[in-house]
């Protein structure tokens, strides 16, 4: 009989794996793509003249969330926009803005994986929930989206995430504030994370986990995999060179505060 954990752990088994495309299938597939986002522009440009400065690769996000239909792309890009200029006013948001986030040390840039995707480290146990509430926190994961994607190379759109629970409790556990997480990602930076990789899961976080799950779209879910101790190094390096892994997964890079890059 599988552990919660293990059984977790096979299902994310064939997310290692993509489905490959014939070099054939590949030129028709972006060549409709190219269609849909030309589509998908003159729609948003209609109703959102300032959206003609938005380029392709991110009204390719947008499609491919939406299973490549145009309407429904561009009536989520069109919320975004919306939201965006509602929550970011100023256009970024100031360190003054997520202070008490800042303080709680829980979130860390280090390097690229062998894709070139940057690297964020979280280290859920730092996490707790303060007088600044779920609005806070919310502007702290703007925050870091908008750091993280300021990192990212020419042509590449995606981020890596370590998300470590080693001594995660009870008192870390932050169902609004994990909801409001899923909710930006998946609303408003669809296709941006790259995968997580969930280590050092204890028991006690598959409760929460099991909450969790029913607010995740399949896109979502699929970058998600449950890591077990014993193969944490070997599980990380297929994917991290190790001069690009943190030190304490056996790396050599040091942590790098949020704020400090």
């Amino acid at each position: 009989m599988q552990t919660e954990e293990e059984e977790l752990s096979s299902d994310n088994i064939d997310y290692y794996y993509s489905t490959m495309e014939t070099p054939e299938e590949s030129s028709e597939s972006n060549e409709i793509e190219k269609t849909k986002i030309c589509l998908m522009r003159t729609t948003v440009e209609r109703q959102e003249p300032s959206s003609k400065e938005v380029d392709d690769l991110t009204f390719r996000r947008f499609l491919r969330a939406r299973d490549l239909d145009e309407e429904k792309a561009s009536a989520m890009f069109l919320k975004y926009q919306k939201w965006r200029r509602n929550f970011v006013p100023n256009g970024s948001i100031s360190p003054s803005e997520v202070a008490h986030e800042i303080q709680q040390n829980k979130i860390f840039l280090q390097g690229s994986e062998k894709k070139g995707r940057p690297i964020s480290v979280v280290l859920a146990a730092r996490h707790f929930q303060h007088k600044g509430g779920v609005e806070e926190f919310k502007r702290f994961l703007v925050y870091f989206f908008d750091k993280i994607f300021a990192r990212m190379p020419p042509g590449q759109e995606k981020f890596v995430v370590i998300a470590d629970l080693e001594g995660w409790g009870y008192a870390n556990s932050d169902i609004r504030g994990y909801l409001a997480a899923l909710s930006l990602l998946q609303d408003y930076y669809p296709e941006r994370l790259g995968k997580m990789f969930i280590v050092h899961a204890p028991y006690v976080f598959m409760k929460t986990w099991k909450i969790l799950c029913p607010f995740m779209d399949n896109k979502t879910r699929k970058k998600i995999v449950f890591v077990e101790n014993k193969n944490l190094k070997s599980t990380l390096l297929e994917e991290i060179d190790e001069s690009q892994l943190p030190e304490t997964y056996g790396g050599k890079l040091p942590l790098v505060p949020l704020h400090d890059c």
